[in-house]
């Protein structure tokens, strides 16, 4: 039997990048959407006035279905964006989309009578919006290399006229 004398290495703590943190994010987001409602139907009464045509007083219409598939359709679609679009986009994006769907979380919980299961995922959801909304404003940028004049390799070098040239204003 071979005994280990040395002592543990560390965890390598690798970066991810910010297109992964945001993915992440956003799934988890959505997750916790998908379940909230998804639970909602636990609720007496619910299922009761689903079968009547009424969801939260509102007429089960296909204005109504068409407005929930966008709600859901949004922050689905946030999963793919953060990882393909341009970090200028992304960034843009993200910041938009999190800071529109803050009030949209937070409205689940107006005239909610389970204020504790709604409180709970409306909390959830807006911690991971908060989560969202500072990795993407705290995206890291690239800097630019240290501008020598030296004319060392690497360095930029300035335009200069040819000789006898006159600098026009």
């Amino acid at each position: 039997m071979r005994t280990h004398k040395g002592s543990l290495n560390p965890l390598e703590n690798t970066q991810v990048p910010v297109q992964v943190k945001l993915a992440a994010a956003w799934t988890s987001f959505m997750f916790l959407y998908i379940y909230v409602d998804y639970l909602h139907l636990y609720k007496p009464g619910v299922i009761d006035d689903i079968l009547v045509g009424v969801v939260w007083k509102l007429d089960i219409s296909q204005t109504f279905v068409t407005g929930a598939l966008t709600s859901i359709a949004i922050p689905t679609l946030m999963i793919l964006l953060s990882t393909t679009l341009p970090a200028r986009a992304n960034r843009a994006t993200n910041l938009v989309v999190a800071t529109l769907y803050i009030p949209y979380s937070m409205f689940n919980m107006v005239g909610g009578s389970w204020m504790y299961f709604y409180g709970l995922g409306v909390v959830l959801e807006v911690l991971l919006l908060a989560f969202i909304l500072r990795s993407a404003w705290t995206w890291p940028r690239t800097t630019p290399p240290a501008s020598r004049r030296d004319g060392s390799p690497g360095s930029p070098r300035r335009a200069t006229a040819p000789e006898g040239a006159r600098a026009s204003l």
